[in-house]
């Protein structure tokens, strides 16, 4: 279900068609320019490699967020990676570090970077932070991979590659009517945080047709795309199609949970497991993970939005979460 191979390598030998340099970049804490096409690209974006690299862009180092893949780079992204070798980042932003690379572009989207830390890092190099009205977080995928295809001199390709998505994304739209308007919501299965439509993963929901409840959205904010949900009301989350993000560890959690059983998304089957490869997939929302998160994704979603209460959707009935008379008739 990974991105098939001779569409990534399609992407990989497009060429390159020539931009004007300089380019200026307006975001949080100021306006960047960049003088000319960086050849040495520092991602400290938790997920920004993987736009890079969409574009043909390996940077020199990245910033790993979680997951045992090679060179931090998760299954879906090996391909576009190739044989390159990245220094890999984890933690905190290392100043020093990013100096001794010398990198001709800083990209910190999606990266939690400080007014201030921006200050030290665009003393070393023309320094890329997030969009002051999307939030340290809040970027949607479109306008994080427009704005890398801008920075790198990659805008063409970053096009394309946004149409090809957004192609997909009406075609899925147009074969499930019932999806338009219906509630959905992402929560991590072992806090109870749940997604506003701000984040990548509500974003995603969103272009699918649903609608994250003003119910979770009241709870966020410009700088906070996740919430916490009181385990006492989760009514926020009862929603047409939930989906629960899991690492891999909280499956005796959620079956537990208190009050789970009471929704009406547990009674009629409307839930649905995502397991670590596909909640990492659809917590990136990357143009190389989107493909992946759709292929898995879509055909659980038709499961859940059936309106047949016994249709069995299939990662959760792996995961061992269906209500009980659920799974006793089956």
């Amino acid at each position: 279900m990974l991105r098939p191979l001779f569409l990534l390598l399609g992407l990989l030998a497009a060429p390159v068609s020539a931009q004007d340099f300089p380019v200026r970049i307006d975001h949080a804490f100021g306006t960047v320019e960049i003088p000319a096409a960086p050849e040495r690209v520092v991602s400290l974006s938790f997920i920004g490699h993987d736009f890079l690299l969409a574009m043909g862009v390996k940077p020199v180092a990245l910033r790993k967020w979680y997951g045992d893949f090679p060179h931090g780079v998760w299954p879906w992204a090996q391909e576009a990676l190739g044989q390159a070798a990245p220094i890999v980042m984890q933690g905190e932003i290392d100043i020093e570090a990013i100096a001794a690379m010398k990198p001709d572009l800083i990209v910190g989207q999606w990266s939690g970077m400080t007014a201030h830390e921006y200050r030290l890092l665009s003393q070393i190099a023309p320094t890329v932070a997030h969009r002051a009205d999307w939030g340290p977080y809040g970027a949607p995928w479109q306008g994080m991979l427009r704005t890398l295809g801008e920075a790198t001199g990659r805008l063409e390709r970053a096009e394309a590659e946004i149409a090809r998505l957004e192609t997909r994304f009406a075609r899925i739209r147009a074969a499930h009517p019932d999806w338009q308007g219906a509630t959905a919501a992402m929560v991590w299965a072992g806090s109870t945080g749940a997604y506003t439509s701000r984040d990548v993963r509500g974003r995603l929901l969103g272009d699918l047709g649903f609608v994250v409840p003003e119910a979770i959205d009241a709870r966020g904010s410009l700088n906070q795309t996740y919430v916490r949900i009181p385990p006492e009301d989760l009514s926020a989350i009862d929603v047409d199609a939930l989906i629960w993000l899991d690492a891999g560890g909280s499956v005796e959690r959620l079956r537990n949970l208190p009050l789970r059983n009471t929704m009406r998304a547990y009674a009629q089957g409307r839930e649905i497991y995502a397991d670590l490869m596909l909640s990492a997939a659809l917590s990136h929302s990357s143009p190389l993970s989107l493909d992946y998160a759709l292929d898995r994704l879509v055909p659980l979603l038709e499961a859940a939005m059936d309106g047949d209460p016994t249709t069995e959707v299939a990662s959760s009935r792996e995961a061992g979460i269906l209500p009980m008379e659920v799974s006793d008739d089956r």
